[in-house]
């Protein structure tokens, strides 16, 4: 598993019109080449009267998994440039597609080119980018009394609370780096007087907007 990486928030959608012909980007998350083909074939049902709907995808943590399709229009001109501007932003488990209705002026191939590279960046501005971070989750119990500090503590701190449960000794449920899990348990300990009960837990990613 990746420590960190790069990918679009979920799904997004931003129209743009270049010589009066419409681009519509549909920017999307796929987490398999399967994903990313229903999410095509989804988008190509909703626009069948389209001139063009021209999609790349990049899947895998080494982005095994590289597609693109100009879907008619000159070969070069669509679908590699949408897969260029995915992996110039470093994107993972991304698909786009391009929805392209001709609006009766010919672009020309270097038009095309950055008719569909501008399109995709734009609506994958729109749909936001994440960073996604693998975490180990930290559960630290302590008694009711330390509640207070040790929540105050926790929320200026870099460490981000993940989940609070109220039980016979409260547990806080906490997202850690890998690398600062030893330190993350000895300021614990320092801060609860070596009162609190420190156990790992799971191998999460965390999501934080850029």
């Amino acid at each position: 598993m990746l420590s960190r990486y790069y990918t679009v928030k979920g799904y997004g959608e931003h129209e743009i019109n270049i010589q009066k012909s419409r681009f519509i980007a549909y920017i999307s998350r796929a987490e398999s080449e399967e994903e990313a083909q229903e999410f095509i074939q989804k988008i190509k049902k909703k626009h069948r009267d389209a001139t063009h709907n021209c999609s790349a995808y990049l899947i895998g943590e080494n982005d095994q998994i590289q597609k693109a399709n100009d879907d008619g229009e000159p070969s070069g001109t669509a679908g590699v440039p949408i897969l260029e501007v995915l992996k110039k932003k470093q994107l993972k488990d991304t698909v786009a597609v391009i929805t392209r209705y001709f609006g009766g002026i010919k672009l020309g191939a270097g038009g095309l080119i950055r008719a569909y590279g501008k399109a995709t960046s734009e609506g994958i501005e729109a749909t936001g980018i994440v960073e996604r971070k693998l975490m180990k989750v930290i559960h630290t119990k302590v008694d009711y009394t330390w509640l207070g500090k040790l929540e105050n503590e926790l929320r200026s701190s870099v460490y981000a609370i993940k989940e609070i449960h109220y039980l016979d000794l409260v547990e806080v449920e906490t997202y850690v780096e890998k690398a600062q899990i030893q330190t993350f348990n000895d300021w614990m300990t320092e801060l609860t007087n070596g009162q609190a009960k420190i156990s790992e837990g799971k191998m999460l990613y965390l999501e934080s907007d850029i």
